[in-house]
């Protein structure tokens, strides 16, 4: 019944899609639980729809100072930094491209403040206990509606708080009916596909290992680490290495180590 009701809800989401009806994603999602209902899919809730939130009072500040200064929590340190970083840039690079806000090069205007907003919410999620606090690609769904500034992720966040106090209502759909929208926001973010050279091999296989790599690592970081080590021995070994800048190769060299090493 799970993959039927994800099924029908792919078929709904993409028919709304297809119509330009606005919030379509939204509504495919409603849809899908209420058709989850007779299914059997759709839990109701046994109670109220209203419910507080719990403390947070066990887990916030509870640092453990222990082994802070050894060499295993070094590692540990490095290897949640570039997991974050290129997490984040993907996801950046990514639901920025969907919403045409790269410029001429592909570059992300004002890339600092994002990735400095991105540092501060995974400082302040690790102080409260919380899982971290950073940037999803399912951001995308957003700009698939027209989302454009931040009015559209300070809207996201106000809902996320009325999700706090109606954890009940929002706990009853189904991840089968979340699981369409995920697969069209997978879909949405494959359009920067066309701008790939794809005579070009030594552009074509490092995009390709980075496109594969990301759902079979589970890692969206990982995947960038395939396509950007590939990328550089590619242009090294056919003699195109003034394509490559300096950095890509340092990043290069530093993944292979971490790889070997971590």
């Amino acid at each position: 019944n799970q993959a039927l009701l994800a099924l029908l809800g792919l078929i709904i989401t993409g028919i709304l899609l297809a119509k330009k009806v606005k919030g379509a994603l939204f509504i495919g999602i409603i849809a899908t639980t209420l058709i989850g209902i007779p299914l059997g899919v759709t839990q109701l809730p046994s109670g109220g729809i209203l419910s507080l939130p719990p403390s947070v009072k066990d887990v916030a500040f509870k640092f453990e100072w222990a082994n802070i200064f050894t060499w295993d929590m070094l590692i540990v340190v490095f290897s949640f930094l570039f997991v974050d970083i290129f997490d984040t840039i993907g996801t950046l690079i990514g639901v920025a491209s969907k919403a045409d806000m790269l410029d001429e090069e592909g570059r992300l205007p004002k890339v600092k403040q994002a990735l400095l907003a991105d540092a501060i919410g995974t400082t302040v999620g690790a102080c409260l206990g919380t899982s971290t606090v950073t940037t999803y690609v399912e951001s995308a769904s957003g700009v698939a509606e027209g989302g454009r500034t931040g009015l559209t992720a300070f809207t996201t966040g106000v809902m996320f708080l009325l999700a706090l106090i109606l954890s009940p209502l929002f706990l009853m759909i189904p991840g089968a009916a979340t699981a369409p929208e995920l697969i069209l926001v997978g879909l949405f973010m494959m359009s920067p596909i066309k701008e790939i050279d794809l005579d070009d091999f030594t552009e074509a296989i490092p995009a390709f290992l980075t496109i594969v790599m990301m759902p079979f690592a589970y890692s969206i970081a990982e995947g960038i680490v395939f396509g950007m080590v590939s990328y550089a021995v590619l242009k090294t070994l056919t003699g195109r290495h003034k394509e490559v800048s300096v950095t890509m190769y340092i990043l290069a060299v530093l993944f292979i180590l971490k790889t070997v090493f971590m």
